[in-house]
C-alpha cells in the first residue's frame, strides 16, 4: 500500500522504516534533508516538498504526518488540502489536541478529505515493538487503511483499532499520556523512598529486577527503568528536570471541565514543575512562615 509521510523526526523516521520492512510503498519529506536521505536509504521515495509528495502518490491519496502540535501541524494540514483531491486522506499521528483534531476534520471533510487522528504510543522502541495505535475518524477511511495501521502496530489483531469518530484517537492518547505520568511518578517516588534508606535497600537495580517477575508492579515502565540503573546505578549523570509534552495539562484541564477527579495524575504533572525550579519561592516561603510563627530554624542562602 502506498503512503505519504511528513515529518521524519526520531518517531516519525522509524515510523516509515517499519513501513518499508512491511512491503509499504512510502513517499518521504521532511524540512531536514538528511532526514528525507535517511529514510530513503530504507527504500522511501525522496520528495522535495508538500506539493512534489502528493504528486508522487497514486489516488485516492493518504498522506501521514509527524509533526508538532499546533501552528505547524495546522500549517502542514491547510497546505496539504490545498494539495489533495476529493477521497484523499490525512491521518495525524502527532500529539495534537484533540479539539483541534474535531475541527480539523470538519475543515477536511469540506476538501472531501477523510481526516484521521491517529494516537500513537511506542516512542523509540516501536520500531522494533511495534505500535499501539488509537485512531479516530470515518469507519470506512479507517478500513481501507487498516493495512497501514496493522503493519504499524505489534500485530494486526493487537494494539490497534478504531475507538470512535473524529478526535477519538487524540482523545484517548492525552488520557494514555495522563495515566503515564501517574505511574512514572509512582515508580520515582517509589525509587526515592528505597534510596534514601541504602542499609535497607543496597541495590536498586537488583530490587528492580525482582520486581520484573511476577510482581503486581512488573510493567514495561518498570524494564525501561531496569535499563537505567543498569546503565548508571545512581543516575548521577542526569538532573531532575523532567519536561512535559502537554497531553498531561491537557488531561488535567479536561478533569476540571467534565468535573471527574484526577489526583494522581495532578499531582505527577505539579511535580514536574517543581522538578524544573531552583530554590522556588514557595519553598522558601514556607520556611519564612515557619520561622515566623514558630521561631523555626532556617537555613540562610549562600
Amino acid at each position: 500500500m502506498q503512503l505519504g509521510m511528513i515529518g521524519l523526526g526520531r518517531m516519525g523516521g522509524n515510523m516509515a522504516q517499519r513501513l518499508l520492512k512491511s512491503g509499504h510503498d512510502v513517499v518521504a519529506y521532511d524540512r531536514d534533508a538528511g532526514a528525507v536521505q535517511t529514510a530513503a536509504g530504507f527504500g522511501a521515495t525522496a520528495a522535495s516538498g508538500p506539493a512534489d509528495l502528493v504528486s508522487r502518490l497514486e489516488a485516492p491519496r493518504a498522506v501521514w504526518i509527524m509533526l508538532p502540535a499546533g501552528d505547524i501541524t495546522e500549517a502542514g494540514i491547510d497546505e496539504l488540502l490545498g494539495l489533495l483531491s476529493p477521497g484523499d486522506s490525512i491521518i495525524d499521528g502527532g500529539n495534537a489536541n484533540y479539539k483541534d483534531s474535531i475541527r480539523r476534520a470538519e475543515k477536511s471533510s469540506g476538501h472531501g478529505v477523510d481526516f484521521l487522528d491517529a494516537g500513537t504510543s511506542g516512542g523509540i522502541w516501536g520500531l522494533q515493538e511495534g505500535y499501539s495505535l488509537m485512531v479516530g475518524g470515518d469507519l470506512a477511511a479507517y478500513q481501507r487503511l487498516e493495512p497501514i495501521f496493522q503493519s504499524l502496530a505489534p500485530a494486526a489483531d493487537r494494539g490497534v483499532g478504531r475507538v470512535g469518530p473524529s478526535g477519538a484517537g487524540h482523545f484517548t492518547k492525552m488520557i494514555h499520556n495522563g495515566i503515564e505520568y501517574g505511574m512514572m511518578q509512582a515508580y520515582a517516588e517509589g525509587f526515592e523512598i528505597l534510596a534514601a534508606k541504602p542499609e535497607l535497600a543496597e541495590d536498586l537495580e537488583q530490587i528492580s529486577k525482582i520486581w520484573q517477575h511476577g510482581s503486581v508492579v512488573r510493567s514495561w515502565l518498570l524494564d525501561l527503568a531496569v535499563a537505567a540503573l543498569e546503565e548508571d546505578g545512581d543516575l548521577s549523570a542526569l538532573t531532575s528536570y523532567v519536561d512535559d509534552s502537554g497531553e498531561g495539562r491537557w488531561t488535567v484541564q479536561e478533569s476540571v471541565d467534565l468535573g471527574v477527579p484526577a489526583p494522581v495524575i495532578t499531582a505527577s504533572l505539579q511535580a514536574r514543575f517543581r522538578s524544573r525550579q531552583d530554590n522556588p519561592f514557595g519553598g522558601r516561603m514556607l520556611a519564612a512562615l515557619r520561622n515566623q510563627f514558630g521561631g523555626h530554624a532556617v537555613q540562610k542562602a549562600k
